[in-house]
């Protein structure tokens, strides 16, 4: 078994499977287990007791030390960059490229967040609130000397309070959603008092400290030459559409964090052509599975945030649910006692998967936003594609966003299409009718930015063959 991903959910399958005689190996990109809501510290790192780090901090160490006890292999700091049917897996790492085959493959590959454009996006202090984390969470750094956290979801909160225990200072947080929205979702979120207590806590480090909080409001600007200097906020209705009439706000700053939630991770799902779907509260394209994580793709299996949005909590279980399965499959372990070692995990998971449904409702994509993508703005930062050439070419007749790129560029950048995907999909589906018509990037290798030199090797262009040329 090949597990890739190495955050909750990929350590639940390893773990796991593993357990249960499987010969499991683990791989991931960042130098240590964790993920993105785990993220360890660097070793050379110390001074912070693991009290003052916070739950997040103390869940991983747990999380790490349970994987080191395990009888799965490990292969951290590697970038998969292929995966073939069969499952033959490529990845480069500080000793050059590595290949593996696998009889199956647990895919824990998370998610990367959403930031729909506007105005300014580009410039330089404006990162999303994920980056935002692993500054706060693996570097100990703040954003900037004065930072505008804004968005939707808990990871605003979160954002804004990290900035203020980490000594920096938040000019104002500004929330997409009212707060009718939180209170009609407390009933929901109290399914994990832990979780709603830990939030509870970031919004009250955050009314202590005094800052501004804007409430049904959006940034509509960021303004600033070689770097930030002010953000213009405006309220907006319950779609996220800031009238024409509003009073704007300017906010001096010189950076800013903001996220508008979480896509699931579809790069090697897409790449094997397994079944996908189109569900907007579970953060965009998912791929198919049945109850015990099987994709439509007999071997490939997939756990946590890469097949929908459900939050960390849900991750893991289903993580370890998948590294049973793996087991179950491959006649490790018998259906009886699968079942049996499955139960207990299932009650686990329904109500972690109803807390994380209800965040994800919350952070689900409302159309009023893209009004605020002016026609000059950049939508495809790779390619430097704007909406007015993306709304040319879709009335010149491009139907879904593989023709859109196709004709534009769009996409075609280092980040495949990661940064700019959502926003152009809705931009075409506008046209077309709905997402699934607009239509899924069709997935190709390499699927992370790698190193030409460590794909073809060393060689002279004499050593190229060339073919006889065709007969007259």
């Amino acid at each position: 078994l090949l597990v890739l991903g190495a955050g909750p959910a990929g350590i639940g399958a390893a773990v796991n499977a593993s357990s249960i005689g499987v010969d499991t190996l683990i791989v991931d990109e960042s130098p240590a287990p964790g993920g993105q809501i785990y993220r360890a510290l660097p070793p050379s790192f110390r001074g912070k007791t693991d009290s003052s780090m916070g739950p997040d901090h103390k869940i991983g160490e747990k999380f790490r030390k349970e994987l080191e006890e395990s009888r799965a292999r490990k292969a951290f700091g590697m970038r998969v960059w292929s995966v073939a049917p069969g499952f033959r897996v490529e990845a480069i790492g500080p000793s050059g490229p590595q290949s593996w085959l696998a009889k199956a493959v647990v895919l824990a590959t998370g998610t990367y967040e959403k930031i729909i454009p506007f105005p300014g996006w580009t410039c330089p202090g404006v990162i999303g609130l994920g980056a935002a984390t692993v500054l706060l969470k693996s570097q100990q750094l703040v954003p900037g000397e004065c930072t505008v956290v804004a968005g939707c979801g808990p990871l605003v909160t979160a954002v804004a309070a990290g900035i203020i225990k980490g000594g920096g200072n938040v000019a104002a947080m500004v929330d997409l959603l009212g707060t009718g929205n939180w209170l009609t979702a407390i009933p929901a979120l109290a399914s994990r008092p832990n979780l709603l207590l830990q939030g509870m806590g970031w919004l009250r480090t955050i009314q202590k400290a005094g800052v501004p909080i804007l409430r049904r409001h959006a940034v509509t600007e960021v303004r600033g030459n070689e770097s930030v200097s002010e953000i213009v906020v405006k309220p907006v209705d319950s779609n996220w559409r800031s009238g024409t009439g509003e009073t704007e706000r300017t906010i001096q700053a010189d950076s800013l964090a903001i996220g508008h939630g979480f896509i699931p991770s579809t790069e090697i799902t897409g790449l094997l052509r397994a079944r996908h779907k189109f569900h907007a509260a579970r953060g965009g394209w998912v791929p198919f599975r049945d109850t015990d994580f099987r994709s439509s793709i007999d071997g490939v299996y997939i756990a946590g945030d890469g097949a929908g949005i459900l939050g960390a909590s849900a991750a893991a279980v289903q993580g370890r649910i998948s590294g049973l399965t793996v087991a179950l499959d491959l006649g490790k372990i018998t259906k009886n006692d699968f079942l049996k070692a499955t139960d207990k995990l299932r009650k686990s998971l329904a109500g972690a998967e109803k807390f994380g449904s209800t965040v994800s409702q919350l952070m689900t994509l409302r159309s009023g936003l893209l009004d605020g993508v002016t026609s000059e703005t950049v939508v495809c930062r790779c390619e430097d594609v704007t909406r007015r050439e993306i709304e040319e070419a879709i009335s010149k007749g491009a139907r879904d966003v593989n023709q859109l790129k196709a004709w534009t560029r769009c996409g075609m950048g280092p980040c495949q299409g990661r940064m700019c995907g959502e926003s152009v999909g809705e931009l075409v589906a506008a046209q077309v009718g709905d997402r699934e018509n607009a239509g899924k990037w069709t997935s190709r290798i390499p699927i992370r930015p790698v190193p030409l030199e460590y794909i073809v090797g060393e060689y002279e262009y004499a050593d190229i063959p060339v073919p006889e040329p065709a007969p007259v």
